[in-house]
């Protein structure tokens, strides 16, 4: 009796604990209930600074630049409602159910506004000081047309078209040299120098001794061979009328130009392989341009292209893509392309340096934004996003080609959105960060939930244990 007596105080005592216990845990409940419910506004935790959110303070104030510090609120308790869970790496994949990537990153959940849009966790918001703090500026994505204009410097050089060689035809000397230095203007008729030489005078003596024979077939072979020898009709016909060699033969300009190489001097002596000069016409130039790889593909022969002179600001002349060549330069990774212009006052000079634009065909309704309004990391090009109410993200995007400080989107952005073009970097850093911690969140929170069924289970087999002690005890009693 005297044990069964005190099984009967040792339960009853067991289960007063119990009953006080519970009755402090719901009075615990009700309190966190009253607390959460006396206001939405979440619970201001510190302030962290706008750069580094390792620096933070318990008081607002401003760093050494001059930018706020950001406030950071706790969590609310308030339940939300997920819309759906999207890729950590591509916003555009989407799934009604929690799940993992190829790479083992879990989805991000996307929940719902008390308006009922989507929120973006990654989305950064920013109070409306700030944004005028730090600058930002946004413009509107574009639709229409990007005219590809290829900038690069430009080598005068002679056109090779418009150039002669003088050269002899036969062994002699060089007599009154009428042209004595390099870039020396010359006319076409002009005289040159006369030349001696005794083959010239033996072919002379021969086309007189056929004239005085008569002889019509020694007459033609005769002339024939003074003709080969590059001596002129007219001074042919002076030989026949006068009955007269003549000792020198002179030598005539053949085109109007400049000398651009002298070989030559009074009295040399010189062979057939020698050049005596070379004459350049500048009344239309070559300037040849280096185009990179990647605008290889724009050039097509007969563009427009127009230069610029440093030493004529101002002056704009224009041309046309006349040859392009068929390799590339293997130390500069180059094509060489070839433009001609027309030079009748002589501006272009040669071996002069300008700078040239060529005008490639153009792309049309294409999607088209500011080149500063992209960022690039090496390994991905990203744009921020604008989404209204203080609030930004980051998103990736595919660029095509540049122009005139513009750039192509081939994919990522669609007309009428608004990008960032002035401290985005600040904010791009900001979201990659974001990004980050809710990954790290999320994969937290996936753990902890894979443990809560472990924890029931191991609840529900220590109710068991309890309840078959109970039971036990009763027995034993009874």
């Amino acid at each position: 009796m005297r044990l069964l007596s005190s099984i009967k105080w040792g339960s009853l005592f067991s289960l007063t604990w119990l009953l006080v216990a519970c009755s402090g845990d719901a009075s615990t409940s009700g309190q966190a209930t009253t607390s959460e419910g006396a206001g939405d506004k979440p619970k201001l935790l510190f302030y962290r600074h706008p750069m580094d959110p390792k620096i933070t303070s318990q008081t607002p104030k401003k760093g050494s630049m001059g930018m706020p510090y950001i406030a950071v609120y706790a969590k609310s308790k308030k339940k939300k409602v997920i819309l759906f869970y999207r890729h950590p790496m591509d916003p555009k994949i989407t799934s009604k159910t929690p799940k993992k990537g190829s790479m083992g990153m879990p989805y991000i959940a996307v929940y719902a506004k008390g308006d009922g849009e989507a929120e973006d966790d990654n989305a950064v918001k920013i109070s409306p000081s700030i944004v005028n703090n730090m600058g930002i500026r946004t413009t509107t994505v574009r639709q229409g047309t990007l005219y590809r204009k290829i900038d690069t410097v430009a080598f005068v050089q002679f056109d090779e078209d418009k150039m002669s060689h003088v050269h002899m035809r036969a062994k002699g000397w060089v007599k009154n040299l009428k042209v004595r230095a390099n870039g020396e203007r010359v006319v076409k008729g002009q005289l040159l120098y006369e030349f001696y030489s005794p083959d010239l005078v033996n072919a002379q003596e021969e086309y007189l001794q056929a004239l005085r024979s008569n002889n019509i077939g020694l007459m033609r072979a005769s002339k024939s061979k003074l003709l080969s020898l590059d001596v002129s009709v007219r001074q042919i016909n002076s030989i026949a009328k006068l009955r007269k060699v003549n000792q020198v033969i002179q030598v005539y300009a053949q085109q109007s130009g400049v000398v651009s190489k002298l070989n030559a001097r009074e009295g040399m002596y010189i062979t057939p392989q020698r050049r005596v000069m070379t004459l350049a016409d500048l009344s239309s130039v070559w300037l040849h341009v280096q185009v990179f790889e990647s605008q290889s593909n724009w050039v097509k022969v007969g563009q427009n292209a127009t230069v610029r002179i440093r030493y004529l600001p101002g002056l704009t002349l224009t041309g046309k893509v006349d040859y392009i060549y068929p390799t590339l330069d293997a130390k500069t990774r180059t094509l060489q392309v070839r433009l001609r212009f027309n030079n009748p006052k002589e501006k272009l000079k040669p071996n002069m340096y300008a700078m040239a634009t060529i005008d490639a065909m153009p792309e049309t309704n294409i999607v088209i934004i500011p080149r500063e309004a992209l960022i690039r990391t090496g390994k991905e090009q990203r744009v921020v996003i604008a989404l209204g109410g203080g609030k930004f993200n980051s998103r990736k995007v595919v660029a095509g080609i540049e122009s005139d400080e513009q750039v192509q989107i081939i994919k990522g952005l669609k007309r009428g959105e608004k990008v960032v073009t002035s401290g985005q970097f600040l904010i791009d850093s900001e979201a990659s960060l974001k990004a980050s911690l809710s990954r790290m969140t999320e994969s937290k929170d996936n753990n902890n939930n894979m443990s809560k069924p472990k924890e029931k289970n191991m609840a529900k087999s220590m109710s068991k244990k309890s309840s078959n002690k109970s039971v036990s005890a009763k027995t034993a009693s009874e």
